[in-house]
């Protein structure tokens, strides 16, 4: 179904260009797969927000949920949210100004996390630009070099055939770009559009969306006219789109194999074991952050590695099912005598490693080969210690070929790897089983552990940034949720909006956020959701520890160095706050809990999420770093014949 005909329209009705524009736009992106937009509201947008309503009320298979937010870094975080919760590109619609500028987060994370992100901003037109006009900037090429594509579109002048598809194309070419369809990777593409007064509908209009159909008249008047005539009269219209709900120009679903730098295209075509220099004796594999918001690539990993009898160490984000992966990995490599007495020859890189110091260091150790296993040209080496780079069609064809021969049983060093993360994890767990009573507050690996073994399955577990992550790396067992966080930057702004999003895209799997109490503040306009928005089925659990916690584990913490000024420490590092978070949630309409004990939480978090809440935990700040002491205790003893 196309957009409405003259007969559905009130006559003597007008298509404004900017009408005419919008309603093209918004069709186009419905026939491109774009099924979530986020609108923050304002004046020069407003053709766009009245499209954008109408995509919403659809019926059909080509509706546009639509998110209206007023904050536009929260927006564009929930956009990125949506993208990844729904594998789909998503869009970010804003009016001209500060509003743009405000996106830049979300865009950096997007490009650094390869999410495709659409930014559509509207803009002043070129004649305002630069004469100090009110809500004006220079929105052309704000975000550099952080975008895929960036296009300022031309003012639309008149609703006529030739220009509809332009603009069709404009947006078929966006899609394409953000989603890396045809060669690159994915990431943000920014549409800047000037509009031009009128950009309101007119009173005689009965619908927000009328079809352009008096393009006609106009049409008549440019100079494809009498080449059309002579056509095919039953060529579709560009207005209209074409018949079937089909985009203008389609482009590839996903990435072809061979989208990727000449030297990192797929190896050839593999019929044997000998073919590829399989992952063998004594090779370590390093899985970090792969950005996959339904955790299948991080399971092809571990279950292709556990098939080639390799151990795994793994960073916390991606797949629930990680038996074969070796638990509490920095905790090994940090205080265990296994490195030392049963060092890797081969350690493969998968993703991208943004947590641990422990696996930084690992990949600097003297006569290691480093490999990395890649799926662009950006391949993550910070440390520069990389030998070769794979693409990540070889991974699928060890992974082919593991499954062809069968599981192999672990060789003696890798045996010693897999045995000694069993006892680590065997006495991790009693540990922080003990470590949080009922009448005490909880540290924040216990916490994290608690969490993680209270969500039901099928879960998805959003974690913030900073200490969250980490504490979530060091009780991460062989089953859990699937756990994603934004690693593209690691920032903490944007991570209850981003939870958001993907509980709102992944509404068939139970949703949960465990974030810490400055990345709570720093995204507590996430909480502002108008009455008539959808709200997502979300339980927040906020790690309280009245402050930065995380510097508490760094050299900044050392207690040396911190008593030797502690209210310096106080102020330029803890940042604690006085907020009332029970206030907060109050004004914004969320209801609130807060905790006393691990059984109280593992009764909060047993049944599926329904609405937003949020669940506040205090946690003990002050015991970060004599945790993380008797942790590696525990690993010490772990490694013992």
């Amino acid at each position: 179904m196309g957009m409405s005909s003259e007969s559905d329209r009130s006559a003597g009705e007008q298509v404004t260009p900017a009408q005419g524009l919008a309603q093209v736009f918004v069709d186009e992106l419905a026939r491109c797969g774009v099924r979530h937009v986020v609108l923050c509201p304002g004046s020069r947008s407003a053709p766009l927000a009245y499209a954008l309503l109408a995509a919403d009320r659809r019926v059909d298979a080509r509706r546009i949920r639509l998110h209206v937010r007023v904050d536009e870094r929260s927006a564009a975080f929930l956009a990125l949210g949506l993208a990844r919760g729904s594998r789909r590109p998503a869009a970010v619609v804003t009016t001209s100004g500060t509003a743009v500028a405000n996106l830049h987060p979300a865009v950096l994370e997007a490009h650094e996390a390869g999410v495709p992100l659409l930014l559509l901003t509207a803009d002043r037109p070129p004649e305002l630009r630069g004469t100090r006009a009110n809500q004006t900037t220079q929105q052309v090429g704000l975000f550099a070099e952080a975008v895929r594509w960036a296009h300022d579109l031309g003012v639309p002048e008149a609703l006529w055939p030739g220009q509809a598809a332009t603009w069709r194309t404009v947006v078929d070419r966006a899609v394409a770009a953000a989603t890396g369809a045809l060669g690159g990777e994915p990431g943000p593409v920014h549409l800047n559009l000037p509009l031009r007064d009128p950009l309101a509908p007119s009173l005689l209009q009965a619908d927000a969306t009328p079809a352009p159909d008096n393009a006609r008249e106009a049409d008549d008047q440019k100079p494809d006219a009498r080449d059309r005539a002579a056509g095919d009269e039953r060529a579709p219209n560009p207005v209209q789109g074409r018949p079937g709900g089909a985009p203008w120009t389609a482009t590839p679903a996903a990435p072809p194999p061979t989208a990727l730098s000449p030297h990192l295209r797929a190896e050839p075509a593999v019929t044997s074991f000998g073919d590829l220099d399989l992952p063998g004796d004594r090779t370590l594999v390093l899985l970090g952050d792969l950005g996959d918001a339904d955790g299948r690539r991080s399971a092809q990993v571990v279950q292709t590695a556990r098939r080639l009898g390799v151990p795994v160490l793994a960073e916390p984000f991606g797949t629930g099912d990680r038996a074969g992966v070796i638990p509490h990995g920095p905790l090994l490599l940090a205080a265990s005598d296994l490195l030392r007495e049963a060092p890797p020859e081969r350690i493969l890189v998968v993703g991208r490693l943004t947590l641990s110091r422990e696996f930084a260091a690992l990949l600097r150790t003297p006569g290691v080969r480093v490999e990395v296993v890649a799926d662009s040209a950006r391949w993550p080496d910070p440390g520069h210690v990389a030998h070769r780079v794979y693409p990540w069609s070889t991974w699928r064809a060890w992974g082919q070929l593991a499954e062809r021969a069968g599981d192999r049983e672990p060789r003696p060093w890798a045996a010693r790897w897999f045995e000694a993360g069993r006892t680590l994890h065997d006495l991790v767990e009693a540990h922080l089983a003990a470590a949080w009573r009922d009448d005490a507050e909880a540290t924040g690996v216990a916490l994290a552990q608690a969490t993680l073994r209270a969500v039901p399955a099928g879960a998805v577990l959003f974690v913030g940034s900073s200490n969250s992550a980490r504490d979530v790396e060091l009780a991460r067992g062989p089953r859990g949720p699937l756990v994603v966080a934004n690693r593209g930057l690691a920032g903490i702004d944007g991570c209850l909006s981003t939870a958001t999003g993907l509980a709102l895209a992944r509404a068939d799997h139970p949703t949960y956020a465990l974030v810490g109490d400055l990345t709570f503040l720093h995204d507590a306009n996430a909480l502002a959701i108008g009455p008539a928005e959808p709200v997502p089925d979300l339980t927040i659990v906020l790690a309280d520890d009245r402050g930065g916690g995380i510097f508490a584990t760094l050299e900044y913490g050392d207690p040396a160095r911190r008593d030797a000024d502690s209210a310096g420490y106080e102020r330029i590092f803890a940042t604690p706050t006085d907020t009332d978070v029970a206030a907060l949630c109050a004004a914004h309409g969320v209801p609130y809990e807060r905790i006393t004990g691990r059984a109280d939480l593992a009764a909060r978090l047993a049944p599926r999420p329904r609405g937003l809440r949020v669940l506040h935990v205090p946690i003990r700040r002050d015991a970060a770093r004599a945790e993380r002491a008797t942790l590696n205790a525990l690993a010490a003893l772990s490694s013992r014949p």
